[in-house]
């Protein structure tokens, strides 16, 4: 009895292309006993490298965020520095004329 089952991941989470080869090389594995087993080693890593994935995902969202929050508060202290930059000049200006 041959196994032609080929695991496959969720439509937005492909697997990497050599977990697919090596899926495709598991079908062919010796008995059907020893073909469950391995299918089943085989199903645990898939779903390791799909966490990993979405982690790794995540990961890099986050950073992104970080680097646009990062601008954002450099955009608004040079902002700060300027306008009391601007203060002290005008707070200068009116004690030299005072």
């Amino acid at each position: 009895m041959e196994n032609n089952r080929l695991p496959h991941p969720p439509e937005n989470e492909e697997l990497p292309s050599d977990m697919v080869k090596l899926a495709r090389a598991l079908q062919n594995v010796g008995p059907e006993e020893d073909r469950i087993k391995i299918d089943k080693a085989y199903e645990e890593v898939a779903a390791s490298v799909r966490r990993h994935r979405r982690i790794l995902a995540l990961v890099q969202e986050a950073l992104s965020q970080l680097r646009l929050d990062i601008k954002y508060l450099v955009f608004d202290l040079e902002a700060t520095r300027r306008e009391r930059d601007a203060a002290q000049e005008e707070l200068e200006r009116r004690r030299g004329n005072g």
